[in-house]
């Protein structure tokens, strides 16, 4: 009992610890959505440009912007959902994670210290309803697996328009569909809050996959009433601005419309349960936009840009934030919030600083730069199950890429698009048909069919070509990201500096990539066999 005693006295004064009394420290309510990047109304104007943004209507995440900061500038660490999660759990970079590094075959490290293990052991009561890190094995490691699951309530929001679209097609109105897939979203989260101890903090984990690949063609439209010829002019440069891909676009910001709904009906469950003003509220996803161009698997900002909006209780709300903040500032942000003294030698920073801040624009002169990476995604997108190395420097003013193994495709071998006439029906229904790391989609169907045709080359090859060793991009005056100046001279400055930081950022942080010889991603166990239909590896909707 005296051992007992004296813990909790060196745990209440230890530095950063927040609180003293149990019942006063701030619950964290976690949206994590797969594959939402940074599309949310309350990004609308921000740019200076037209977006998709401009469309879509995101009321209740406007709300937790409006109510606390929103980052205008949040980017993954890595472009692909295991090792982005990897990273935000752990607070490291991708590539210190061993095995976490990769997808498909991704193998978690159990003496990797992760937040809401840290915060269970701290006194909260922790909890999740659907994806937290997979692929991979186990399933949700770094959160318990699944033994902090709340999902008995049902899981239709993660398919939320095919759900809707069988239920409509069952005789039932879209009003009455959504009700019903509201529903299980209280329900779950009711579950979670029945369970605690009177008093107990809490850290819930909402994890729907709605927005990964694939959704119902034309649901934009249909459920929630977005004109795909709206987006018209609106599209980034390197997506051809025609019907079809307009199209796709608009049902994929139905489904961050459908995240958006999910928050609404958290919300209103935090201040039924009188918990709103107990609650940060942290809204995010994985990285940018599935099965398009320059978007996921990708290190354009269309690839690691993620919405990211913070609901501080009693901070000065209605704050747009131009810090460079990357998600592995997230983990320590967490462990601050629940007293609990981060691991040592962390890439992530915690947030605090900059939630607590009156400021508006750039709070930390420090936070003007991030890295973001990748290896493997999908095992056979290159023969051997080889990964496509890369390592970026993103700064406000200049993204620079570094590409170790240019020889390879980026998004994996054209395999049935190498043919003079593609088998476009293949490409439609199996991602791994061609350029594997790209999910199916319309957008991606349509590249291929159209490979031939000198008005779209420029931006089939921006998709699918190789890519030189370097790539540099002047974001002021190429915001899209289509214009590579590293072999310009008038930027060879610019291009020096930035490769030095990157690889002495690398180097100072043992990345495998550029220590030793720097193949060690290219051999077992990174390289091994992507063990399709193992378990937290099978190749199916919603596991990537």
């Amino acid at each position: 009992m005296k051992r007992l005693f004296a813990h909790l006295i060196v745990l209440t004064f230890l530095p950063g610890f927040l609180f003293a009394a149990e019942g006063s420290r701030l619950n964290i309510l976690f949206v994590f959505a797969d594959d939402w990047g940074r599309y949310a109304s309350c990004y609308k104007g921000l740019d200076g440009r037209p977006t998709p943004n401009d469309l879509i209507q995101t009321p209740n995440v406007d709300r937790v912007a409006r109510e606390g900061v929103l980052f205008k500038n949040a980017f993954v660490n890595a472009p692909s959902c295991t090792p982005c999660r990897s990273s935000l759990l752990s607070g490291r970079y991708f590539f210190q994670t061993g095995r976490g590094a990769i997808l498909q075959g991704a193998v978690w490290d159990e003496s990797i210290p992760t937040f809401p293990l840290l915060l269970r052991d701290a006194g909260y009561h922790i909890g999740k309803s659907f994806k937290v890190w997979s692929p991979g094995s186990p399933a949700d490691a770094g959160f318990g697996g699944q033994q902090y699951a709340y999902q008995k309530a049902g899981g239709a929001c993660n398919n939320y328009s095919e759900e809707v679209t069988k239920m409509v097609a069952d005789g039932q109105t879209i009003a009455a569909a959504r009700e019903k897939i509201f529903g299980q979203v209280r329900g779950n989260f009711d579950d979670f809050l029945a369970a605690r101890k009177p008093g107990q903090p809490w850290h819930y984990w909402f994890g729907t996959t709605t927005t990964h690949r694939s959704w119902v063609k034309g649901s934009g439209k249909a459920l929630w009433g977005i004109e795909p010829d709206a987006l018209k002019g609106k599209l980034p440069k390197f997506l051809p601005d025609v019907p079809e891909i307009r199209e796709d676009v608009a049902d994929y910001l139905g489904e961050c419309q459908a995240v958006d709904a999910y928050v609404g009906e958290l919300l209103k469950r935090l201040e039924a349960a009188g918990e709103l003003d107990k609650t940060v509220i942290v809204l995010s996803g994985d990285h940018g936009m599935p099965g398009v161009t320059s978007g996921k698997c990708n290190l354009y900002d269309h690839g690691t840009a993620v919405t990211l909006a913070v609901r501080w209780p009693g901070a000065k709300p209605g704050r747009v934030l131009e810090d460079l903040v990357r998600l592995p500032d997230l983990m320590p942000t967490f462990l601050e919030i629940g007293g609990v003294k981060p691991p040592e030698n962390l890439y992530g920073k915690s947030l605090v600083p900059l939630l607590k801040s009156d400021k508006s624009g750039l709070v930390d002169p420090a936070r003007n730069w991030v890295v973001t990476g990748r290896e493997r995604h999908v095992g056979v997108a290159r023969e051997g199950n080889l990964p496509y190395p890369m390592r970026a420097l993103r700064t406000p003013e200049f993204l620079y890429i570094r590409n170790f193994a240019p020889d390879r495709w980026p998004m994996g071998a054209p395999y049935a698009a190498a043919e003079s006439t593609p088998d476009v029906k293949a490409v439609a229904a199996n991602t791994r048909a061609a350029f594997p790391d790209m999910d199916a989609s319309p957008t991606k169907t349509w590249l291929i069919a159209h490979q031939h045709d000198p008005q779209w080359k420029q931006q089939f090859d921006i998709a699918f070509a190789k890519r030189p060793a370097e790539e540099l991009y002047d974001l002021k005056n190429d915001p899209d990201q289509v214009k590579n100046l590293a072999a310009d001279p008038a930027f060879a400055t610019q291009r020096r500096e930035l490769s030095e930081r990157l690889m002495k950022t690398l180097q100072a942080a043992k990345d495998p990539r550029v220590v030793g010889d720097g193949t060690a991603f290219d051999k077992s166990p990174f390289s091994d066999p992507e063990q399709v239909g193992g378990k937290g590896d099978k190749a199916k909707k919603k596991a990537k």
